[in-house]
């Protein structure tokens, strides 16, 4: 596996909604390794209770909505922070269906800050999952935190909504909220058996199973990848620290790589060529993303990534283990 990256230390009680995803599973085990106390809500609309298989018996899990009011105020009882992953993620996704998008990622929110109001003086510190895709048409590069949005997809309008939610409740009600936009986060556990399956599981599941590889437009796309490890150290250092800001972070490191450039490192690490079928963009993509990480590096000073090679190999490495679902 790639190395840990580091952060802080200082044990709490963590509630994760989402956690049976594959950010959110990759950040509960990061959580119980470092000492803290973890609780688990998640409904298992796009998360999976198998992710979880390997600490069942160490965290308290609660198989609801984030909806879901009574199960939200019984989960975050005595918590000190809430890293709030739950979402309805994939911007074809949201195309096919932005009611059910708005309800998961804008109605989901909300329900988890009021229930963090609820607590009064106790509220929990509150980690916010927001995304790049906010940025949407705007074309400047890197993109900094403030750009103005132009969000190109229901998903994308309803993370800019989620984390405007969360902004305001911090101004509001006196919350320490810290929000963050993720931008390509790839590496073990993320599921390739599905239509809306993210570019680099897509690429590995496909190269491993000898089918040729679906590329939306020509592959000059290019992203800034983040491997999940790096990004359950800052979430856990975030945690730990109980870190706060007024604005959005952007999540990533400022690397920019091409579609292209990710097939050729896959084909060195897998020692073959990989076939690629070219197909239409789709709605909704932009077509270059790289963050502006000045924002994150004073914040997370401590945190160092994992660079692109070694994420992709533990990627690949955890697919060739069997333990992905197969497609």
């Amino acid at each position: 596996m790639a190395p840990r990256p580091r952060c802080g230390t200082g044990v709490v009680r963590v509630v994760v909604t989402g956690g049976a995803g594959f950010i959110g599973a990759n950040l509960v085990r990061r959580l119980l390794d470092e000492g803290h106390e973890v609780v688990v809500v998640d409904d298992l609309s796009t998360g999976r209770l198998a992710n979880l298989d390997a600490v069942a018996g160490r965290i308290e899990r609660h198989e609801a909505s984030v909806l879901d009011a009574p199960a939200l105020d019984a989960a975050l009882a005595g918590a000190a922070a809430v890293v709030h992953l739950a979402a309805r993620p994939s911007v074809p996704r949201s195309i096919d269906d932005p009611v059910a998008t708005h309800r998961a990622n804008v109605d989901g929110t909300l329900a988890v800050l009021e229930a963090a109001r609820r607590a009064g003086p106790d509220a929990p510190h509150l980690v916010v999952a927001s995304s790049s895709s906010v940025y949407g048409a705007n074309p400047a590069l890197p993109k900094h935190e403030d750009l103005v949005a132009r969000p190109l997809s229901p998903y994308a309008a309803s993370k800019l909504a989620a984390e405007a939610y969360a902004l305001a409740y911090a101004h509001s009600y006196a919350l320490d909220v810290l929000v963050l936009r993720f931008f390509n986060v790839f590496g073990p556990l993320q599921p390739a058996d599905h239509a809306y399956a993210a570019v680099v599981p897509a690429f590995v599941d496909a190269a491993l199973a000898g089918r040729p590889v679906t590329v939306h437009g020509d592959g000059t796309q290019t992203r800034d990848f983040t491997y999940v490890d790096t990004v359950t150290a800052v979430l856990a250092d975030a945690v730990t620290r109980r870190v706060a800001d007024p604005a959005p972070v952007n999540l990533a490191f400022g690397t920019r790589t091409d579609l292209l450039t990710v097939l050729e490192r896959l084909e060195a690490l897998l020692g073959h060529p990989i076939v690629r079928e070219h197909t239409a963009p789709r709605a909704g993509d932009v077509p270059h993303s790289v963050a502006d990480a000045s924002r994150l590096r004073a914040l997370f000073p401590d945190v160092e990534p994992v660079d692109l090679e070694a994420g992709l190999a533990a990627t690949v490495e955890w697919f060739r283990s069997g333990a992905a679902a197969p497609s």
